[in-house]
């Protein structure tokens, strides 16, 4: 009779693993993208409503699963445009994701901030052809020492951040 309630609960501790395994696998395959792959998945020039923005590859950042699927960002040269300080980042997302509380869907997205205090409020995304507001997320003051990044996607096996300064705001990927 012990051994097979042995046997059951065994049985039940390795079931939990593998129908676990896929999840977890699938949040460590997504890695930092090289500059190589980034240079090939954002634009120099982002469209952004009826304008095509100059970007900063040099500040680009994203994230893939190694199979061709990509979350990037670079810096919007938005002087002489009609951005407004509207926003500073163009995003590239092929992978729904929640950031904050905001769902993005497959897309581009112009991204902008507003500080206040600790607490950077309104990381706003807009829908990049139409300048929409699809939503806002607050990031809060990240702790302790680390590097300060201008605007940094981590990966989920390392931070689940998206890292604006000394700010962060949390994602997960759907």
């Amino acid at each position: 009779m012990k051994m097979q309630r042995f046997g059951i609960f065994l049985f039940l501790v390795l079931f939990a693993g593998v129908m676990s395994a896929p999840q977890a696998f699938a949040q460590k395959a997504w890695r930092p993208a090289t500059e190589a792959e980034l240079s090939a998945i954002l634009p120099d020039r982002a469209p952004v409503e009826k304008e095509h923005i100059e970007t900063e590859m040099r500040t680009a950042t994203g994230i893939t699963n190694g199979n061709g699927t990509y979350i990037a960002a670079v810096l919007l040269i938005t002087a002489g445009y009609s951005a407004d300080g509207k926003y500073s980042h163009f995003l590239v997302v092929q992978n729904p994701m929640h950031v904050g509380g905001v769902k993005l869907k497959a897309g581009n997205y112009a991204v902008g901030f507003e500080r206040q205090g600790d607490v950077l409020l309104n990381v706003h995304f807009h829908d990049a052809a139409t300048g929409a507001l699809v939503g806002s997320a607050e990031a809060h003051k990240l702790t302790g020492s680390g590097p300060v990044v201008s605007f940094h996607i981590w990966p989920p096996a390392e931070k689940s951040m998206i890292q604006i300064g000394r700010f962060g705001v949390p994602y997960t990927l759907d």
